[in-house]
């Protein structure tokens, strides 16, 4: 290639990049205004005014993951009612609590997600009570709907993180039911917690079936028939600028 052609090659490469950071500086900041106005009104609606909805990354550029904040007096169910409402909003790509060590509100002490201990806390609920189902079914006994209710208020505050819900049974039986049985007890507990406002996104059920008997017990013992709680991770903050107008 002649260095004339080169010199042209490389002025229209510099042109068209320069033409699409102007686009982007251009139509960037209105698109982003829309999409946080859309944020703020799913904000109120869920009732979490008060909440800070903030559209920038700490260096300064525009993001459709937004990092929120404040909403101290509000009690956790709210705060994270209103941060599912608003990654619903169309244009938020996701959202994030800003970090914020053991603040302690009135009469809730509120920690953020990776300190929250959502899983200690179900578990001190499952070992006093137990969900309980219809015999040979994936039913949920209706007397479990208050440990359903505790179950859910415990993990409202991990909103954000994957909470797997993890059937087992006992080896009675047909083995070939085993896991289809704990795999449809485990989504009906899934669909339970879904209904209780659990974000569904972040929540996955696994069928073990009698392959993991609790330690000390034998595999027949009727106590193996459980549903365990693990919360797998809690989502990182990646924030992505704005790269295009019509980003998605």
């Amino acid at each position: 290639m002649s260095l004339h052609r080169y010199i042209l090659v490389l002025a229209g490469a510099v042109a068209t990049s320069v033409i699409s950071f102007t686009s982007v500086m251009a139509h960037g900041p209105s698109f982003i205004a829309n999409v946080e106005a859309g944020a703020e009104q799913a904000r109120d609606r869920a009732g979490g005014q008060g909440i800070d909805v903030r559209f920038t990354t700490q260096q300064g550029w525009l993001t459709r993951h937004p990092v929120l904040s404040g909403g101290n007096r509000l009690p956790p169910f709210f705060r994270a009612r209103a941060a599912a409402a608003i990654a619903h909003a169309p244009g938020v790509g996701g959202v994030h609590w800003q970090p914020d060590r053991n603040r302690i509100t009135g009469a809730y002490r509120i920690n953020e997600p990776d300190e929250l201990h959502c899983q200690d806390k179900v578990e001190a609920i499952l070992r006093a009570r137990s969900i309980r189902f219809a015999d040979a079914s994936a039913a949920i006994d209706p007397a479990s709907s208050v440990v359903l209710n505790e179950v859910a208020s415990a993990l409202r505050p991990c909103v954000g993180s994957i909470i797997a819900i993890i059937g087992h049974t006992d080896a009675s039986g047909n083995p070939s039911t085993h896991r289809a049985l704990s795999q449809q007890r485990a989504e009906a507990v899934r669909t339970a917690l879904i209904r209780r406002g659990i974000p569904a996104d972040g929540l996955r059920a696994r069928g073990e079936g009698a392959s993991h008997p609790l330690e000390g017990l034998d595999p027949y013992d009727a106590a193996n028939r459980r549903i365990e709680f693990s919360v797998i991770s809690v989502r990182p903050l990646h924030p992505t600028p704005v790269d295009t107008p019509d980003a998605g």
